[in-house]
């Protein structure tokens, strides 16, 4: 008896391109070209997830230290005294007082120095 996938092939391919929707040129009409395209931004979809968290770490670390290289102190000598000081704000916090309340973060910078 002979099978025609008509019906699910075309609902597999349908389903490939409704994703590629965006795409450039021949990879989002191209069954194809779609499907190697999807899978590919798939797997950029998934790595960059995790890099994003990276990213965003290493940019508060660095408004961080330049903040704390205005109030004369080192990025790591700061977290340190943080630490001994025992107060408790994450880098997103810190970086976000670097950045719009520059008064509050010297005062906790002078925290962190006397804790040293």
């Amino acid at each position: 008896m002979r099978v025609k996938t008509g019906v699910v092939r075309r609902r597999r391919h349908k389903k490939i391109l409704k994703q590629a929707r965006g795409f450039y040129s021949g990879r989002r009409k191209h069954f194809r070209k779609a499907k190697e395209q999807l899978e590919r931004s798939l797997v950029y979809a998934y790595r960059d997830r995790k890099q994003k968290k990276r990213d965003f770490r290493k940019l508060w670390i660095t408004r961080i230290n330049a903040a704390c290289r205005l109030n004369d102190m080192s990025y790591s000598r700061f977290m340190h005294g943080l630490k001994l000081a025992g107060i408790e704000l994450d880098r997103k916090i810190l970086a976000d007082m670097a950045m719009n309340e520059p008064e509050h973060f010297s005062k906790i910078v002078e925290k962190a120095k006397a804790a040293l």
